[in-house]
């Protein structure tokens, strides 16, 4: 009885640090995904997050976090990328390309099982051009519709430093 409450006590410790190590990156002022729902990514189903920025003197890196499986059939990936601002209901739309694989068939992001992480880089060295909410909208933009096998898209905001 007493080596359970011990046990459980011991994984509370390790789960509460693992916790509050995930959270101390000084840098990072945004780093959240979506999981795409069946690993379908639909065009519709386009993915959004809203960013408060505080600092706008500072530049900020933007990285587009990426998750697919082992079955996903392409080696690369296109996403359009909206940015707006209350200032400006109009968005700016970029198309982008992911690359995903060699041209041999190896996957270039980090692997876990049968699912591969990326952390893309998208917009080096940004200076957003005032206080404010940042509205971001990330939309496949491959021929398939739904895109397969895509798990997770998210987005980080990180001050350069």
């Amino acid at each position: 009885m007493k080596i359970a409450v011990y046990t459980r006590f011991l994984l509370s410790i390790i789960v509460a640090l693992t916790a509050l190590s995930s959270c101390s990156d000084p840098k990072s002022v945004f780093d959240q995904n979506t999981e795409i729902s069946n690993r379908n990514w639909a065009y519709v189903n386009k993915v959004k997050f809203d960013v408060k920025i505080d600092d706008p003197s500072v530049p900020y890196n933007l990285y587009m976090n990426l998750r697919v499986t082992g079955d996903y059939k392409y080696a690369n990936m296109f996403v359009l990328i909206s940015q707006k601002d209350a200032k400006h209901p109009k968005p700016s739309v970029v198309r982008y390309e992911f690359k995903l694989a060699n041209p041999d068939g190896e996957w270039l992001g980090q692997g876990t099982g049968n699912i591969y992480s990326y952390q893309t880089l998208f917009k080096p060295q940004y200076r957003f051009p005032e206080k404010g909410v940042y509205h971001f909208e990330f939309e496949q933009n491959m021929r398939d519709n739904p895109l397969h096998e895509v798990s997770d898209v998210g987005l980080r905001v990180e001050k350069v430093q």
